[in-house]
């Protein structure tokens, strides 16, 4: 970044969130996303002896890292790895990258502790859920990440959002299932959710947060949508079609149901979930052809939770798979909160000569801030709006 970049870059204590410095940031890229981990990379010029007393107090797995354009904050997450480099000249840089909050549910593992109650050496310990709502579990396995042990706890807050859908889960000691793992697993079920961990400034007290965002069956911001044109605010586009990635029947497998080791192992396998009405050339189907997804989920020994899986995955990619992908100047107009807003794209150009006039779902984010002439730009992943 250049000084006189609307960006600037907060490092900040894991555990407590007070600011250790506010550093030059250079040749950044960072995006987020619906459903998964972000990602932030950049440069730390060090040019003197001085900057390099400040840049040595960036510690990797226990410093967080804010981007802020203006007086909003765009991203927040951990410094998971750096690299120091001198080059021929001299010149020395700390390279950084860095991951969302929800990163840290996945470098850790849920392991119950024993309570009085269940004295028993032999029986493991257990983090169970029976017949709660589905965004209950989801706070309950984000709360006890950080409140069972110390050291756990990374200010994320939560909500009481509610979802309608209840669930019954097990998660036993031993399994070394991760918190990402189960809140994904969760989320992945026939009539899931999707989670987000966001962060803002909160408008009275001024202070930085971190809050964990659950919504069912999506997360949707605003009430209006975003207009964006090309010509226009839009830079450039592609609509790729993928159908490597798609299919039309799908199948999950779950654990190991053998209990005898004379004999092979076989997994728990899902009934096959099958579009019927796109395959085949009879009349009222599709034309496809039977093109098959299979995926594996070793910590689940539930036919039921397996089937509804396979009814998921082959619901989120039946066919061929498009996500559209739109770049657009950042000006006053483009809010914050880009994730989840409905976005109302029009184009008009040689392919869409009588004009494309579609509303998308916004669910990822991709920010280049601006330098060496180039504007400042985000790109937009899209889904198609329900």
């Amino acid at each position: 970044m250049t000084t006189d970049t609307p960006y600037r870059a907060i490092f900040c204590d894991l555990l407590t969130d007070r600011t250790i410095d506010i550093l030059p940031l250079r040749d950044v890229t960072v995006d987020d996303y619906i459903g998964k981990a972000g990602s932030l990379s950049g440069t730390v010029p060090v040019p003197n002896a001085a900057m390099a007393a400040r840049v040595r107090r960036i510690e990797e797995g226990r410093t967080s890292v804010y981007l802020q354009r203006g007086t909003d904050l765009w991203w927040g997450g951990i410094i998971w790895t750096s690299t120091l480099q001198s080059d021929d000249q001299g010149v020395l840089t700390l390279g950084i990258q860095a991951a969302t909050f929800e990163s840290y549910a996945g470098r850790r593992m849920i392991r119950p502790v024993k309570t009085d109650t269940d004295p028993d050496p032999d029986v493991p310990a257990k983090l169970a859920f029976s017949d709660k709502d589905q965004l209950e579990i989801a706070r309950g396995l984000w709360t006890d990440m950080q409140t069972t042990l110390d050291g756990g706890d990374i200010l994320v807050s939560v909500g009481a959002e509610t979802s309608g859908v209840r669930r019954t889960v097990t998660y036993e000691d031993g399994d070394e299932t991760s918190y990402l793992d189960a809140l994904d697993s969760l989320a992945a079920l026939e009539d899931g959710f999707e989670y987000h961990v966001t962060v803002y400034t909160d408008p009275v007290s001024g202070s930085r947060v971190r809050r964990l965002v659950l919504d069912h069956p999506r997360i949707e911001t605003g009430s209006t949508p975003l207009v964006l044109d090309r010509p226009g605010t839009i830079l450039s586009y592609s609509f790729p079609r993928d159908a490597t990635r798609g299919g039309t029947t799908a199948r999950a497998r779950g654990a190991s149901i053998n209990t005898d080791q004379a004999t092979e192992s076989r997994p728990l396998a899902s009934d096959v979930a099958i579009a019927d009405r796109l395959i085949g050339t009879a009349e009222g189907h599709g034309g496809y052809p039977r093109i098959d997804l299979t995926s594996d989920h070793n910590d689940i020994s539930d036919k039921n939770t397996l089937n509804a899986l396979a009814r998921a995955e082959l619901a989120a990619a039946t066919g061929a798979v498009v996500i559209p992908e739109i770049s657009v100047r950042l000006d006053d107009l483009v809010p914050t909160a880009l994730l989840g807003r409905t976005a109302r794209i029009r184009i008009t150009d040689e392919w869409f000569t009588e004009g494309l006039d579609t509303s998308y779902r916004i669910i990822g984010v991709k920010v280049s801030p601006a330098q060496r002439g180039r504007p400042d730009t985000a790109e937009l992943y899209l889904e198609e709006a329900a």
